[in-house]
């Protein structure tokens, strides 16, 4: 199968392939601790070696889902912010979705690697760049949120190539790689106290046991 093929049966954007929509608390980052409802989308085109959400890889094990259906659900409930998230979500015409969420007044939150251009009405962008497919220069802009996984010292000089080209803005955390927290955290907690501009964000979800 085609991406064309692909984009046939997503209909540009109307169909949606769906790994998971759920309600829960943001964990990481300058948003976390904020109840929002997350949109997972399967298919990635960068894959970490580390990632925690590996079964999104493949597109084509999730059937293409309605987005009327998405947005429904989103609706539903009391959070007012919705989480685009994957896998990579900007592999996909984002605007059909985010149009639909917007006209029920939610705003939209979307966490990328940045490899794809962005599409569609996004309020706040998290960018989480990789080494091994480096973000566009025009996501790099647009980021509001620069979010860089740390396994070893030495990602935290990839962090600071990538804190260079986003704007005067735009907000900066280190997060420690998960299966590397108790080694790699003490080192970012110094880097940090040395480079007030940086943050630490830990993926507190996983402390508290939820999605």
């Amino acid at each position: 199968m085609t991406a064309n093929d692909i984009q046939k049966l997503l209909e540009d954007g109307r169909r949606l392939p769906l790994v998971e929509d759920f309600y829960t608390i943001q964990g990481e980052g300058y948003h976390a601790g904020k109840p929002a409802y997350f949109i997972r989308l399967g298919g990635c085109d960068v894959g970490c070696r580390w990632c925690d959400a590996k079964a999104t890889w493949n597109a084509r094990l999730y059937p293409p889902t309605p987005i009327a259906e998405i947005v429904e659900r989103a609706a539903s409930h009391p959070a007012q912010a919705i989480v685009i998230t994957g896998g990579e979500p900007t592999l996909y015409p984002l605007e059909p979705l985010t149009a639909s969420l917007k006209e029920k007044g939610l705003e939209i939150f979307i966490e990328t690697s940045g490899t794809n251009p962005l599409s569609g009405y996004i309020d706040w962008v998290c960018l989480s760049p990789k080494r091994q497919q480096p973000p566009l220069a025009e996501v790099l802009r647009r980021a509001d949120e620069l979010k860089v996984i740390i396994e070893t010292e030495e990602d935290i000089a990839w962090a600071e190539e990538n804190a260079a080209q986003v704007s005067a803005a735009c907000r900066l955390y280190l997060q420690p790689e998960w299966s590397r927290y108790e080694a790699i955290t003490p080192t970012l907690v110094e880097y940090a106290k040395a480079h007030p501009q940086w943050n630490i964000s830990i993926q507190s979800h996983k402390f508290m046991h939820i999605p």
